[in-house]
């Protein structure tokens, strides 16, 4: 059985050439927000619960920012905090995919 029931990991990747990549769309802040909210969800950390990280490059920068929940290997699209809070309430506190943001 896994640690985590889900472990979602934000591409915070910044490209020095300056071409398309998630960490210009605000990808930390937005990894940062996740965390907030699993926090005051109570879902945050614990054996059995979700873990928020930030990775590097996920190879998926022209569809970003992305994220990606496991173990359940959900890719998504995010645009906005409401889009993220989405992720978190829906996908990681209820067990729901949220369609409209999978890649």
């Amino acid at each position: 059985m896994a640690y985590f029931k889900y472990h979602i990991f934000f591409c915070t990747n910044r490209r020095e050439d300056g071409s398309v990549c998630c960490a210009n769309a605000d990808a930390q802040a937005m990894r940062d927000f996740a965390k907030q909210r699993t926090k005051a969800l109570g879902i945050a950390g614990r054996e059995g619960c979700v873990r928020v990280n930030s990775a590097g490059c996920l190879n998926r920068c022209g569809e970003g920012p992305v994220a990606v929940v496991y173990p359940d290997d959900v890719w998504y699209r995010y645009a906005s905090r409401d889009d993220v809070n989405e992720i978190v309430e829906e996908h990681l506190l209820h067990g729901r995919v949220v369609e409209r943001l999978r890649l």
